[in-house]
């Protein structure tokens, strides 16, 4: 009897049937009222069965033996993936077209969840396919191409997102701009500090019990009131020193929040530093030492 061999595919190829019976899109007359669901039949006007074509092509392919079903399987993800954005892109156009300008479609549920499917019968696939690090890396990447190539092109212009990016860049890039100051300016300070702190609470198991409590104290803080603890101090270094200021250091804005995001990361990377380090047994600690290494 004939065993299904990717189980994983099969499971969310039925989850696809779910995914067609949400809708598509959610389409307003304009940017102050709700959204209405559509689904790709309503849009379109073609019969719901055609949708099942390909789950059953999922299913299909999950009871396959063999390297070949793994390639097809992601070969039909990657463009299920591609074909689902350009059917959000185009949904939206022909929705405008039969509208006013101030129309706004945003992408449903249905979509979200076919988006997620797609992406993770890619990842199956990929674990299947290849066991070295370096192709999976590739092969994960690649999927982007063709979506990125959607998106430069503009066929996704018509959605909501894009619209509103459209009209307000600046304050986008502002924000995301902002965005990537506060997550490097949180990684790189709190990873060299929460790592050599990580190393030597591990090298001195008695430190471990005061450092952990302090920095549990630290993560107990709300942000509101650590935002207040560091508006006093930091205003008395910039009016002490000049350059300080210059640099934008004050007693609100940007510094205090890169501060308190580094005092509350600290105590996730130490713990995992001195957790991580615990793991490696005494026997191979020795043997490396035997061989010479640090």
């Amino acid at each position: 009897m004939p065993r299904c061999t990717h189980r994983v595919v099969a499971l969310l190829a039925v989850l696809l049937l779910a995914a067609a019976a949400l809708p598509f899109v959610n389409f307003a007359p304009n940017r102050l009222v709700s959204g209405e669901g559509r689904w790709l039949w309503q849009i379109w006007d073609f019969p719901p069965l055609i949708l099942l074509i390909i789950p059953a092509l999922f299913l299909w392919l999950s009871w396959l033996p063999g390297r070949l079903p793994s390639l097809l399987i992601l070969l039909l993800a990657e463009g299920g993936f591609a074909l689902l954005l350009w059917a959000s892109g185009e949904a939206a156009q022909h929705l405008a077209q039969s509208s006013s300008p101030l129309a706004r479609t945003s992408p449903g549920s249905g979509l979200w969840l076919g988006l997620l499917l797609m992406l993770l019968m890619c990842s199956e696939a990929i674990r299947r396919l290849t066991s070295h690090a370096r192709w999976r890396w590739l092969l994960n990447v690649q999927l982007w191409l063709l979506p990125c190539w959607l998106l430069w092109s503009g066929v996704l212009d018509g959605l909501s997102l894009m619209k509103e990016y459209a009209n307000r860049q600046e304050t986008f890039n502002d924000a995301l701009s902002q965005h990537l100051t506060l997550l490097w300016g949180t990684l790189l300070p709190g990873l060299l500090l929460g790592v050599p702190l990580g190393m030597w609470c591990w090298r001195h198991p008695g430190r471990q019990s005061s450092v952990f409590t302090i920095l549990n104290i630290i993560q107990t803080i709300p942000s509101v009131a650590l935002f207040g603890l560091l508006i006093a101090p930091l205003a008395g270094l910039a009016q002490r020193f000049p350059w300080l200021a210059n640099l934008g250091v004050a007693g609100t804005g940007l510094a205090p929040a890169l501060i308190a995001l580094v005092l509350y990361a600290l105590l996730p990377i130490v713990r995992g530093v001195v957790a991580g380090m615990q793991q490696v047994s005494m026997q191979v600690l020795e043997s490396a030492a035997a061989m010479g290494m640090s």
